[in-house]
């Protein structure tokens, strides 16, 4: 589908023959190659109404951490006004101590929501998680994001925390935007 839900593409037969055609039909329109990760990545779903709530708001985490630097940040941008999103997903977030507690949670009881909490906590693995949003601050803090209430103000802490030289990509349609580093690039 394209942004205005229109079909653009169609596979039918062979399961496994359908489906790689259209994986390299989507490869096509949303893979970017990039030279290397970078240290900052500033990245939002695309606006309303995609990302109303954090549930929504995440997918654009699972591209962005395919361009951060190990150790580098990424700063999620998204309204979240409609709170957290999905039942499941807020119960787990707040439920665990610390990240890892959400990784093992979803290897021992796959449930979908959960699932969605365990995806921020395999990217709090890799990087920090800078979130602006309408969140309260306490609630971001507590499923193990920082809160910032405008990009300026995170992308001036990313800049102090990295240096002024860091390396910085913006992927304003995160969720449909699928970076990969170039094949003669070393992955960081």
């Amino acid at each position: 589908l394209d942004e205005h839900k229109r079909i653009v593409k169609a596979v039918a037969g062979d399961v496994r023959k359908a489906h790689r055609a259209g994986c390299t039909f989507l490869d096509m329109l949303y893979q970017k190659r990039i030279d290397r990760c970078a240290d900052i990545v500033l990245v939002s779903q695309g606006g309303a109404p995609k990302d109303l709530n954090l549930y929504q708001t995440q997918k654009a985490l699972d591209n962005a951490k395919h361009a951060v630097k190990e150790g580098g940040i990424i700063i999620l941008v998204g309204s979240c006004r409609e709170g957290m999103g999905e039942e499941t997903f807020e119960k787990w977030l707040l439920e665990a101590k610390k990240p890892e507690d959400l990784i093992q949670r979803i290897r021992a009881d796959f449930r979908l929501g959960g699932h969605k909490a365990a995806a921020i906590a395999m990217v709090l693995q890799k990087a920090q998680i800078y979130l602006v949003s309408d969140l309260e601050q306490e609630l971001v803090r507590q499923i193990f994001m920082q809160p910032f209430e405008t990009v300026q103000a995170a992308l001036d802490r990313a800049f102090a925390e990295k240096g002024e030289d860091a390396t910085v990509l913006v992927m304003p349609f995160g969720g449909s935007t699928l970076p990969v580093v170039s094949e003669n690039e070393e992955i960081n």
